[in-house]
């Protein structure tokens, strides 16, 4: 029985056999490959079991076959025109369906009877101590190197579909290779690009200069070392694993913390996560791929209810989030996520609140430690990151709705409680999704109604030059110790023993208490650089100073530009350069100054021809540019983070 499926409902593709479809047009067909994915886009797709069907006219048929909603094999996209099978009907299908490339921490784990369990040391991990790259492994590097290059120097309107496929075809011989890490970062980087091009509504800018960082650092640190870094440890760091490996933990007691939603572009579930008696944070995922965007919400929404995939305990992950687990046999990766081998025993146990037990000394940490330790994280591999190191686990007083935040969006503000000292920052409370169909935003707008409602709160830190917090799960903090009145506190029915999953449940009315005082509009937060006295104002009684924030937009805007419209960006002219160069110097940035100029220099530097026609190079050297200028705004940016959670709001 055939379903006619919704307009851009491809099933997902391996990389590899994007790849090699595209390489198998001719230079003239490949010319068309944009505009053919294009009209392709606008047909009508009808799927039958595992079968995707597209009638591109009357007279052509194009069938791909894909087992588990994933197109695995180039033969498994057949067209029935004429130049098939080295047509541009086949190509771009593959450049319309999504990349199924799993992610390192979400994929889901394989079942115990499976031939080689998750819990099990894989053979095809990169273990070896290798001290120097192979020639092969140096070679896939400069491919993929290069590949990077002229996907940043095209920028998202040109970086066709011939461009992405150069660059998924790198990473492909990459992962032949041994260079998992690499490899996984140039999937992200075509992934994030393809959104960029689609609009779709998932798509950040700054995810994807991120990517882009993240890629040309990895290529530049593997095929130019500096001197004396060719060791082991490093070379094993930057090449990746291709799986996890799980070392036996023996008998754990688990304490359930809170249940998250995960939906991306390719995947949809959700995760649980765990505390230990020695305060250890722990995962069990949920994740499963999904080919239907507008199925894929539900389906994380749904995985809540599911159950945990660890031994026999008849839990679902939202009960979990409120009980607890004794595990016999347990097994544990180094990025904290648990095994679900044939030798795992779990059953249940009782569950512990959040103001007692192991769960109660992840909020005895001061603040300004917490954020230390995620802004660290994140100069990690996604994969080697411990569990939960970019939580953040506060204890908040609400503040109420600020009229809109730095980019003009509505946003909840709360004062959060210091440690040492009376009081905290004021930070910006954000949903943990900003998809509709998720709890997050309708719980965040309830909550904008309670100003002096007191929280303890677990969030995901949003690096910012003010303090942003991803509200993931909140529940009641505990009473203070001496008789005077802190303020109301939600008041949680029994069954959800004193907290909330805020992206999988919706908070009431009732909730609420009935009580709550009246407070003043909330202020914005101040930002990390508002600390020299240059102006100052009295706001409710408390004099808050300000001064205008440093000038980093001017390379961030850059820097950002670059990743849009490539080596192609308008250059200013000499006086328009010389008033940022002096803005930047002026506020003590002449690091800036200087790759700015740099940047911009690299950009308009083109060898011509005889004939003025510019001559095609490598990109190399504007690359190098563009990655100093991006890793000195990432730093600065991380100061500013810093700085802004540091100081009293």
């Amino acid at each position: 029985m055939n379903e006619t499926t919704s307009d851009g409902d491809w099933p997902g593709v391996r990389p590899e056999v994007v790849a090699e479809v595209v390489s198998a047009l001719s230079a003239r067909l490949q010319k068309r490959l944009d505009g053919a994915a294009a009209k392709l886009a606008q047909r009508p797709v009808t799927r039958s079991g595992h079968q995707w069907r597209v009638e591109v006219d009357e007279e052509t048929l194009l069938v791909l076959h894909a087992p588990d909603g994933v197109v695995a094999d180039p033969a498994d996209v057949r067209c029935g025109c004429l130049l098939a099978p080295a047509c541009v009907h086949r190509a771009a299908a593959v450049t319309l369906c999504t990349l199924a490339e799993p992610g390192p921490d979400t994929t889901e784990p394989q079942a115990p009877d499976t031939a080689r369990t998750q819990d099990a040391p894989a053979e095809d991990t990169l273990a070896e101590d290798n001290p120097t790259l192979a020639p092969s492994e140096l070679a896939a590097a400069r491919h993929l190197h290069h590949a990077a290059c002229a996907v940043l120097a095209a920028g998202v309107g040109a970086a066709g579909a011939v461009t992405q496929a150069e660059l998924l075809h790198a990473a492909h011989g990459a992962r032949l290779a041994g260079l998992h890490r690499p490899a996984a970062a140039a999937v992200t980087v075509a992934t994030r690009l393809r959104a960029a091009r689609s609009g779709a509504p998932d798509h950040r800018l700054a995810d994807l200069v991120s990517g882009l960082r993240d890629l040309l650092a990895l290529t530049t640190a593997l095929t130019r070392p500096p001197a004396g870094a060719e060791t082991s440890a490093p070379l094993a760091e930057l090449r990746g694993t291709a799986r996890r490996t799980y070392a036996p933990e023996g008998g754990l007691r688990l304490h359930g913390l809170f249940t998250e939603p995960v939906l991306t572009a390719t995947h949809a579930g959700a995760v649980s996560w765990a505390v230990d008696g020695d305060g250890r944070l722990s995962t069990i995922a949920e994740v499963m791929p999904h080919t239907d965007a507008a199925t894929a919400p539900a389906q994380a929404a749904g995985a809540g209810n599911r159950a945990l995939r660890l031994g026999d305990a008849p839990l679902s992950h939202r009960e979990f989030s409120r009980a607890g687990l004794t595990v016999q046999g347990a097994t544990r990766s180094a990025t904290g996520r648990l095994g679900a081998g044939a030798a795992v025993r779990a059953v249940r146990a009782a569950g512990s609140a959040w103001t007692a037990g192991p769960a109660a000394r992840l909020w005895s940490e001061p603040v300004a430690d917490q954020v230390a330790r995620a802004l660290a994280a994140e100069e990690l591999p996604y994969e080697s990151r411990p569990a939960g190191s970019d939580l953040l686990f506060l204890d908040v007083t609400l503040l109420g709705p600020a009229p809109s935040g730095p980019d003009g969006a509505p946003q909840l503000l709360a004062r959060c409680a210091g440690r040492p000292g009376p009081a905290g920052p004021v930070i910006a409370l954000l949903p943990g999704h900003e998809h509709p169909e998720l709890a997050f935003r309708a719980n965040l707008a309830l909550l904008a109604t309670a100003p002096g409602l007191r929280l303890r709160v677990i969030g995901r830190l949003e690096r910012s030059d003010r303090p942003e917090l991803r509200l993931l799960a909140l529940g009641a903090p505990p009473q203070p110790a001496d008789p005077q009145p802190a303020g109301p506190v939600p008041a949680l029915p029994a069954d959800r023993a004193g907290r909330v999953n805020l992206g999988l449940e919706r908070l009431q009315t009732a909730d609420l208490p009935a009580d709550l005082p009246a407070g003043p509009p909330a202020e914005p937060p101040v930002s990390a650089a508002d600390t020299t006295p240059t102006n100052t104002r009295l706001t409710n009684t408390t004099l808050t100073v300000t001064t205008p924030t440093p000038p980093v937009h001017l390379l961030a805007r850059r820097v950002a530009q670059t990743v849009t419209t490539g080596r192609q960006a308008p250059v200013p002219n000499a006086a328009t350069a010389a008033a940022d160069r002096r803005l930047l110097r002026a506020a003590g940035l002449a690091t800036a100054a200087e790759l700015l100029d740099g940047l911009r220099a690299e950009a308009a530097s083109r060898g011509r021809d005889v004939f003025g026609r510019v001559v095609p190079d490598d990109h190399d050297a504007f690359a190098a540019a563009w990655l100093a200028a991006a890793c000195y705004t990432e730093a600065l940016g991380a100061a500013l983070c810093t700085a802004a959670w540091a100081g009293e709001g």
